[in-house]
């Protein structure tokens, strides 16, 4: 009971001892360094790294606070919210540094984000938990009688578990007349006892002695064992063997085969017969591991090797050699044998990654940490120096780290996802050795993505060219935009910029599917009203901050025969275009009677119109022009001829479905007289209808008057603020005969341009670069030479001659024909 309460206070005390080494913490090589005893609980307080360190607790958590081990069953750990370092479970000090003086287990811990290593040495301290033992219980010793007092007689030493003090300090020996005990310090191996004779044996007085040998630790109070030992004495042998040399000593490389011979030492004996026959042995003192790698010849004393010889874990061996020779009372002499291992390059660099970040961001600045990488050889010396490298071409390098051995993989240029966005980096450790040992060790870095990318579209500007006419909410034409990050950063919407001015107003007709780019129109397009729009779409990235890019549509109305053509003259009246013409009688062949007048809102053949007699009462008497609508007698009127006639002429477009009018036109033929007497009444009768709206056609004309001054006055300040080197200049024209024509000249650059087509009014919308209805003409700036006319057709069938000398334009008429314009040639 007095054992156990001294054991637990002597466990207090040396908990209190830890504690206040804790608190009494230095830094020494730059780590944090506690004291602990073996065998305290599991759970027990080791010392607060959070506060010794300076860190702050509460983020310990956060940034994962732990401690690196490489054992599936570590002895430590970190408590997250404080910052404690804890005992895993039981340390046995015996156990995890067997014989060494001093127990210190170095402990990395680590912080993440942004990476922090941390060295923590924690050292186990002993405690006297064993006792000595000795290998034999009972051991018998043959002594010769004729042994002189002074003769010594080393015995297998106690072993003690405990280190230091606690193990093996003194030997003891029971009281006799004949022996004494001797201790000799091996060092390392310990205290080793030695049994000297005292005084002279006398075999016939005593035959035998019994004694007592017993081995003491260190302790408060100190644990003990014993071994009994029994001395028989035998007749005389009074020459010991001696070895040859007095220092044996031999170099041998590491990893050498087995039944190697080490290094053959050699005794003599000068007794004859049994007395001088030597055999070899390990002393007693020599360590079993000692036994588990060496072996001795016992009649040749060649000493060979048995098992591995590795530099790494013992560099020097140090073996007792004994021999002996075969008398009954052997005399025995011990030598020392001292073996140097040489070192050979037989441990390649090990390569370990103490923290890995397996993704980084592709907007990293160079010189941030990707992980951190630790390597180490076994081997000493230039075999034990390591150079570390990494696969050349990659936006990463290895930056030596303060603690030796120590590298931080670190970018070394900026990444860029959409180049790359996985690397294989292939870590090579190389030591200095002949030959060079190496090692790889591959590290996958993922480069995640960053919203650095706009959405790009397929094509800017885009150009769509729709029909007329088209169904209201189905899909007209569609966008593309592609953005080069990924997930997020590249989920693309879409929407139209939303610009109610008046050239963007048609933006308002349509809708875009924000998901597919799809673009419906709303309305149905009329090319009479509108002929071409443009708007914006803007296409939007998920990202965070989002990144967006526009690009402009331009759309184009394309043309349908949809439009019949509308007679002119003869006036329709009740939905009917009839008319009636008087000629005299007398009329010579080629007459004009009238002219049909018709026009089509549509261009090109669409608008392109063809007169022809659809009924006729006499096809001799008269004949209608197909392109200009002109009614002509073909021949003189006879007596027989009747005096009324009724021509029915149809008008028809050449689309693709013509559409077509009718106009009805009566002619009366009349003697001379008559003719003149209808002109005369029909002359009155304009005449009082006239008269009521002249009055109002007065003020229109004044109207018309001041509004065509003011016009005239502003183009002229226009003209006079401009620079004469332009390089547009529009001026506008119209001519009308028969159908309804205008024309607009312009200036771009060094060339002049005409616009012409029917229905154009003095607010219709010419758009620039759109020469579909556009006569190229020649700058009179740069004309020279004779006169020159030119021919030019424009759309919707308008013919022009155009004077190459003055650079004007001679003659001009929305004909719809070819013959019309040779007509107007001559």
């Amino acid at each position: 009971m007095e054992q156990r309460r001294y054991d637990k206070r002597m466990a207090r005390g040396f908990l209190v001892g830890c504690v206040a080494a804790a608190l009494l913490w230095s830094v020494v090589s730059a780590q944090i360094r506690y004291s602990i005893t073996e065998e305290v609980n599991e759970g027990a307080a080791v010392g607060n790294i959070a506060k010794d360190l300076g860190l702050d607790k509460n983020t310990l958590a956060d940034r994962k606070y732990r401690v690196v081990s490489t054992n599936a069953d570590p002895l430590f750990h970190v408590n997250q919210n404080d910052g404690v370092l804890y005992v895993s479970r039981k340390i046995d000090r015996e156990e995890v540094c067997a014989q060494s003086s001093t127990c210190l287990i170095n402990l990395k811990t680590v912080l993440e984000n942004p990476l922090e290593v941390h060295y923590v040495g924690v050292e186990v301290l002993d405690i006297n938990d064993h006792s000595p033992i000795f290998p034999e219980k009972d051991k018998t010793l043959e002594i010769s009688e004729s042994v002189l007092p002074g003769a010594r007689i080393q015995l297998k030493a106690a072993r003690d578990p405990d280190s230091g003090q606690l193990s093996v300090q003194q030997y003891k020996l029971s009281n006799n007349d004949h022996f004494r005990l001797e201790i000799k310090d091996k060092g390392e191996d310990g205290k080793i006892p030695i049994l000297v004779v005292q005084k002279s044996l006398d075999r016939e007085n005593t035959g035998s002695h019994s004694l007592v040998l017993t081995a003491l630790d260190g302790g408060k109070p100190p644990k003990s064992g014993e071994m009994k030992i029994l001395v028989n004495v035998l007749d005389i042998n009074d020459n010991a063997p001696v070895f040859s040399n007095d220092v044996y000593s031999v170099m041998l490389n590491e990893n050498v085969p087995v039944e190697t011979t080490v290094i053959q030492v050699n005794a003599t004996d000068l007794d004859e017969g049994p007395n001088g026959d030597i055999v070899y042995s390990f002393s007693n003192s020599v360590n079993q591991r000692l036994l588990r790698i060496f072996d001795i010849n016992p009649a040749t004393g060649e000493i060979i090797v048995k098992g591995l010889i590795n530099y790494e874990e013992k560099d020097k061996y140090e073996i007792e050699i004994r021999a002996s020779d075969k008398a009954l009372a052997p005399l025995a002499t011990e030598k020392s044998v001292i073996i140097k291992i040489v070192d050979v390059n037989d441990n390649a660099p090990e390569i370990e990654v103490t923290s890995f970040s397996s993704s980084i961001p592709e907007d990293s600045r160079p010189g941030t940490t990707v992980a951190l990488i630790s390597v180490n050889d076994l081997d000493s010396g230039l075999n034990g120096k390591v150079i570390c490298s990494i696969n050349e071409d990659v936006p990463f390098d290895l930056s030596p780290s303060l603690q030796d051995k120590m590298f931080a993989l670190v970018t070394k240029s900026p990444l860029d996802r959409e180049k790359q966005s996985h690397y294989d980096l292939t870590i090579t450790a190389k030591d200095a050795g002949q030959p060079p040992l190496s090692s790889d060790k591959t590290i996958s870095v993922v480069v995640s993505d960053v919203n650095d990318n706009s959405p790009e579209f397929s094509l800017s500007p885009y150009t769509f060219y729709v029909t007329e006419g088209n169904e209201p909410g189905a899909a007209v034409f569609s966008v593309k935009a592609l953005d080069r990050d990924e997930n997020d950063n590249a989920r693309i919407s879409y929407h139209i910029f939303r610009d109610l001015s008046q050239d963007h107003k048609m933006s308002s007709f349509l809708n875009i599917n924000s998901e597919t780019g799809d673009i419906t129109a709303l309305k149905s397009f009329d090319f009479e009203s509108v002929k071409m729009f443009q708007f914006q779409v803007v296409a939007t990235d998920s990202g965070a901050p989002s990144l967006s890019s526009n690009v402009t549509v331009n759309v184009f109305i394309l043309d349908q025969n949809d439009n019949a053509p509308v007679i002119l003259y003869p006036v329709s009246t009740n939905g009917s275009a009839e008319g009636l013409e008087e000629i005299p009688r007398n009329v010579n062949a080629g007459h004009l009677v009238t002219k049909v007048r018709a026009y089509d809102a549509d261009i090109g053949y669409n608008g392109w119109l063809l007169f022809s007699l659809q009924r006729v009462t006499d096809h001799s008497l008269f004949g209608l022009d197909r392109y200009t609508g002109q009614i002509r007698t073909l021949r003189s009127f006879t007596e027989t001829d009747e005096a009324e006639h009724k021509l029915v002429i149809l008008v028809k477009d050449n689309g693709n479905v013509s559409l077509s009018a009718t106009a009805t036109v009566l002619v009366k033929v009349v003697e001379p007289k008559e003719a003149f007497a209808a002109s005369d009444v029909k002359s009155a009768a304009k005449d009082d209808e006239e008269n009521n709206v002249t009055f109002y056609l007065m003020i229109t004309l004044g109207s018309v008057s001041v509004l065509f001054l003011i016009s005239i006055i502003v183009l002229i300040a226009m003209q006079c603020s401009k620079s004469t080197d332009y390089t547009s200049k529009y001026l506008q024209e119209t001519n009308y005969d028969g159908t309804l024509c205008h024309s607009i000249q312009y200036r771009s650059g060094d060339k002049r341009y005409m616009l012409v087509g029917p229905r154009m009014s003095i607010g219709s919308t010419i758009v620039p670069g759109s020469h579909a209805n556009t006569l190229v003409l020649p700058d009179r700036r740069h004309i020279s030479g004779e006169f020159e006319q030119h021919i030019f057709q424009g759309g919707g069938g308008v013919y022009v001659v155009f004077d190459n000398m003055h650079g004007e334009i001679m003659e001009m008429d929305c004909v719809l024909s070819l013959p019309f314009a040779r007509k107007e040639l001559r």
